[in-house]
C-alpha cells in the first residue's frame, strides 16, 4: 500500500474512518444523483487500497454498480430495465410499495460497495461503515421512517439479487491476488515470459479472465482481431520494426511524453486503476453539468458494462496471441540495457488493455454525450499530476493509448488494434435500451 500523504485522497478516507464529517456532504437533504457522486468518490479510493483491484477485477466492480444502481433508478422511475438484456441477468424483485429515490439509491450502493470490497483494509471499512451511517442520516432525514426503512430494504434486495448473479460469472473469485500457483510458459522467443524478478509475477496475471461471462457482448467470440505482424528477429521485418520504434521513443522522450506516459499508468494500488480513470472522468462531467440522477446511472452503467467486457475479450486474445513484451525482446535483440519509462505489467503484451478499454470507453461515452464533448480530466490532481484538457473522448482515449508506447509498455498493432476492438465492444452496450 501506497505511503500516506496528507492530499485530497487520504483526508477523505480519514475524515470517513475517524466518523468526522465528510468533505463537502451538503446540509440539505441530499438528491439521489448527490448520493450516487458521494459514493462513487469513496469507491475510487477503495480501489486504491483493494489490493486484489487489478484493472479487470476492479472493471467487474464498476460494472456490477452500474447495474445495481440502474436497477434501482428504473425502478423508481418506470424505466427500462437490463433484465432479459444482459447476459443472464433476471428480473429484480418488485418494488413492494412507494419508494424514495435518494433512500433507496444509498441502500443499493451502500450495500454493493460493502459486498464488492469486503475485503478491503480496516481504513476502507471504517470509510464505508462511516458514509453508510452518516449519508444514511441526511438522506433520512425529514422522511416518514416507514418509508425509509421500505426503501433500504428493497434496495438491500434488489442488491442481493444482482451480487447473486455477480456470483455465477466466472470472476467473483481472485485468488493469490488474482496469480496462479502453477503456469507452463509457451515455447519459443515469440511468447510472453515474466518481465521482473517479483515471485508472485512470475505467473500471468488473471489468465482465465477471458472466459468471465460478458455483460453486452454476445455472440460467438466477437471482436477478435488480426493478429500482430508475425513475429520475426530479422531487422527487416516489420515486427522488428515496431520493437525499433518502442526503442527510439523510449530513449529519447520529451517532457510532455513522460507526462502523459505518467497520467494514463494508473498502476494498482496507486491509483483507481484505467476504469476507474473513465469512472473518474465521468463523475467530474457529472458534477460539472449537474446530471440528473437517471442520466448519471445510465452512463455508469454503460461505461462500466463497455470496460468490463473491453477486458474479458481482450484477456481472451492475450492468452491466445500469447506475444512477447518489448521489454523482452528488445534487451534480447537491441539493447540489453533498455529502461522502459514505466514497470511493464505482468501478463501477454497483444492487444493493450489500456486501448481496448478505453476505445470501449470513449465510444459508449460519445454515444451520450456527443463527438466534441470537451472536459477537463483531473484523475491525479491529488497526486501531484496537472489538470489535462481535452476536445473529445475521443482525443482522450487516443491519448491513453499511445502513453503504452511511451511508457514502453506496447508495440503500437497493440495500441492501434485494441481501440479497434473497444469500439467494438461500445457498439453492444450501446444497443442496450434504458432510458
Amino acid at each position: 500500500m501506497e505511503p500516506l500523504h496528507l492530499n485530497r485522497r487520504s483526508l477523505l478516507l480519514a475524515s470517513a474512518a475517524l466518523l468526522l464529517p465528510l468533505p463537502a456532504l451538503a446540509e440539505d437533504r441530499p438528491a439521489a444523483e448527490e448520493v450516487v457522486l458521494k459514493w462513487y468518490r469513496l469507491i475510487l479510493e477503495l480501489i486504491r487500497h483493494t489490493a486484489t483491484y487489478s484493472p479487470p477485477v476492479a472493471s467487474r466492480a464498476f460494472a456490477y454498480l452500474g447495474v445495481a444502481l440502474w436497477e434501482g433508478v428504473a425502478q423508481s422511475r418506470g424505466l427500462t430495465s437490463l433484465a432479459g438484456q444482459v447476459n443472464s441477468l433476471t428480473s429484480p424483485p418488485a418494488p413492494p410499495g412507494p419508494l424514495d429515490e435518494a433512500a433507496l439509491v444509498h441502500a443499493v450502493l451502500s450495500s454493493a460497495t460493502a459486498a464488492l470490497f469486503f475485503n478491503t483494509g480496516p481504513t476502507g471499512q471504517r470509510a464505508m461503515a462511516a458514509m453508510t451511517r452518516k449519508l444514511g442520516e441526511k438522506v433520512a432525514a425529514g422522511l416518514d421512517p416507514t418509508l425509509v426503512k421500505t426503501s433500504e430494504d428493497h434496495g438491500a434486495a434488489l442488491t442481493a439479487h444482482i451480487l447473486a448473479w455477480a456470483e455465477t460469472d466466472g470472476g467473483a473469485h481472485i485468488e493469490s491476488l488474482g496469480f496462479p500457483a502453477e503456469w507452463k510458459l509457451t515455447d519459443g522467443p515469440a511468447h510472453w515470459v515474466p518481465t521482473n524478478a517479483i515471485r508472485l509475477q512470475q505467473t500471468p496475471l488473471l489468465p482465465n479472465w477471458g472466459t468471465v461471462r460478458t455483460f453486452a457482448v454476445t455472440g460467438d467470440l466477437p471482436c477478435g482481431l488480426e493478429p500482430p505482424p508475425e513475429y520475426s528477429e530479422d531487422p527487416a521485418s516489420a515486427f522488428f520494426a515496431e520493437a525499433i520504434e518502442v526503442y527510439d521513443t523510449g530513449v529519447s522522450l520529451t517532457d510532455e511524453q513522460k507526462l502523459i506516459a505518467r497520467f494514463w499508468s494508473d498502476d494498482p494500488m496507486l491509483s483507481p486503476t484505467p476504469p476507474g480513470h473513465w469512472a473518474s472522468i465521468l463523475i467530474e462531467i457529472a458534477t460539472r453539468d449537474a446530471l440528473p440522477v437517471d442520466r448519471l446511472a445510465d452512463a455508469l452503467a454503460r461505461l462500466g458494462m463497455a470496460v468490463a467486457d473491453a477486458f474479458i475479450v481482450c484477456w481472451r486474445v492475450k492468452f491466445e496471441v500469447d506475444l512477447v513484451r518489448p521489454v523482452t525482446y528488445i534487451r534480447r535483440l537491441i539493447d540489453p540495457k533498455f529502461e522502459p519509462l514505466l514497470n511493464t505489467p505482468p501478463f501477454p503484451e497483444y492487444p493493450s488493455g489500456h486501448s481496448s478499454q478505453s476505445g470501449a470507453a470513449y465510444a459508449v461515452l460519445e454515444a451520450i454525450f456527443g463527438q466534441d464533448f470537451a472536459f477537463d480530466d483531473a484523475t491525479h490532481e491529488a497526486d501531484g499530476l496537472p489538470v489535462r484538457t481535452f476536445p473529445s473522448f475521443k482525443a482522450a482515449a487516443e491519448e491513453a493509448a499511445i502513453s503504452r508506447l511511451y511508457g514502453g509498455i506496447h508495440f503500437r498493432a497493440a495500441i492501434e488494434n485494441g481501440l479497434t476492438q473497444g469500439e467494438c465492444v461500445a457498439e453492444f452496450a450501446n444497443r442496450l435500451k434504458t432510458l
